[in-house]
């Protein structure tokens, strides 16, 4: 592994916790060089809902590279482009009664919330946004100052501005009344708040330590912008996709934001595709306003027209995401009674799902012990004190309970009984 030491950056992090070179990668397994095989928790961020080399997805992409179809081509016209478009508008927002336009602002879920924070910004006429506590929208400049981690606040280097953080759910444990505090400055002329151009908030903060807000507060959260004349950005680009059950993370809130961010698991293969899904009278761009070179690559329209087409003509998906959450939700409180003195907290929605330890110390040991062991999974909250689980939704119930069986023996290694 010196080749790695010796040129890639310090800001390498994934790669510190689990020690090993990886090859090859299919389904919910990853393989190091040297054979050892890893039940994969992370899938890619979330980027990987339909599993490592998904066979139905790769059929799609090698017939479309070996028949040389456009691989890239900016915001041009092409056949790859408007299937998705298509298959997208058919199967997703037609059958939801949505009506967006969609934007392809770039390759990342950074780039989807740049856009989005940019035309609220320009559609409204002003500047200020609200973002949440312990959010996580991204690590370049404007997603970064919605941003709720100081660590990662901290390396942009300049004062981040033009954003107001208020409590997400539960973040005074019931003591006070939703939104109390939020609407209140609203209300008085002498709160010195600027009047917001939008709210971003997301359904189940993944980076935040999976936060998971109720849909009574969602549903809170979205009135209260009506009232107020504020956009609502919905940043779906980690649960979105299937990751919480339905394709959007917000569906059973029975909301309907003003803008969404989609990326990660938008692309069904692990390759970079963003959207940012606007109403259609908000659509006010010049010509070029925002662009990117790689705003539009065709491999990933082709294989995300293809788990479109293949995962969500019905809700099969959905219902066995639920019941695979369902299974991690009832092991994890079984942990919680059975280590009563650690105080942990099961935490999550769906296939998000979080065991909260006292400290980051501790979730970190028992995320070494489950990598000895053969499961892949990272820590997250603000001081990496939550065992977070991404598992990929097509998991088998098998695969499910294996890895729940390693991370048992894991808290039991780390608490010591």
């Amino acid at each position: 592994m010196s080749i790695f030491e010796t040129l890639e950056s310090e800001v390498r992090s994934y790669s510190r916790g689990w020690p090993a070179v990886f090859d090859r990668a299919q389904g919910s397994w990853l393989y190091s060089e040297d054979g050892k095989a890893y039940l994969d928790f992370f899938a890619g961020a979330g980027a990987l809902n339909y599993g490592h080399n998904n066979p139905v997805l790769k059929k799609a992409l090698l017939d479309y590279i070996s028949r040389d179809g456009v691989t890239h081509a900016l915001d041009m016209f092409t056949v790859a482009k408007r299937d998705f478009l298509e298959t997208l508008n058919d199967v997703i927002l037609k059958p939801r009664e949505m009506e967006y336009k969609v934007i392809f602002p770039g390759p990342g879920g950074a780039n989807a919330v740049e856009a989005a924070l940019k035309l609220a910004r320009k559609v409204t006429g002003k500047e200020s946004v609200i973002n949440f506590t312990n959010a996580f929208h991204g690590m370049t400049l404007g997603a970064l100052s919605v941003t709720g981690n100081s660590m990662k606040r901290g390396g942009a280097g300049i004062p981040l501005v033009h954003a107001t953080p208020m409590p997400y759910d539960k973040y005074f444990d019931g003591a006070y009344p939703d939104f109390l505090y939020f609407e209140r400055l609203l209300e008085d002329s002498g709160s010195g708040l600027n009047e917001p151009a939008a709210v971003i908030v997301e359904t189940v903060q993944g980076e935040g330590g999976i936060n998971a807000a109720r849909l009574k507060w969602l549903k809170g959260l979205s009135d209260l912008c009506r009232r107020h004349d504020i956009l609502l950005i919905l940043d779906d680009v980690q649960m979105g996709c299937g990751r919480t059950g339905p394709f959007f993370s917000f569906e059973e809130a029975g909301i309907k934001p003003d803008i969404i961010c989609l990326s990660k698991s938008i692309g069904g293969y692990g390759l970079p595709l963003a959207l940012t899904l606007i109403r259609p009278d908000l659509d006010v761009w010049a010509p070029g306003e925002h662009n990117g070179t790689f705003r539009g690559i065709n491999p990933a329209f082709v294989t995300a027209t293809e788990a479109l087409r293949t995962y969500w003509r019905d809700d099969e998906l959905e219902k066995a995401t639920k019941a695979k959450g369902e299974r991690v939700a009832e092991a994890f409180a079984e942990l919680v009674n059975q280590y009563p003195d650690a105080n942990l907290v099961a935490k999550g929605r769906g296939l998000a799902r979080g065991l909260e330890f006292p400290s980051g110390e501790l979730a970190s040991k028992v995320c070494a012990a489950a990598f000895d062991r053969g499961l892949l999974m990272e820590t997250s909250g603000p001081d990496g004190e939550v065992v977070k689980l991404l598992p990929a939704l097509t998991t088998t119930e098998e695969e499910i309970d294996q890895g729940l069986s390693i991370i048992r023996d894991s808290v039991r290694a780390v608490l010591g009984r």
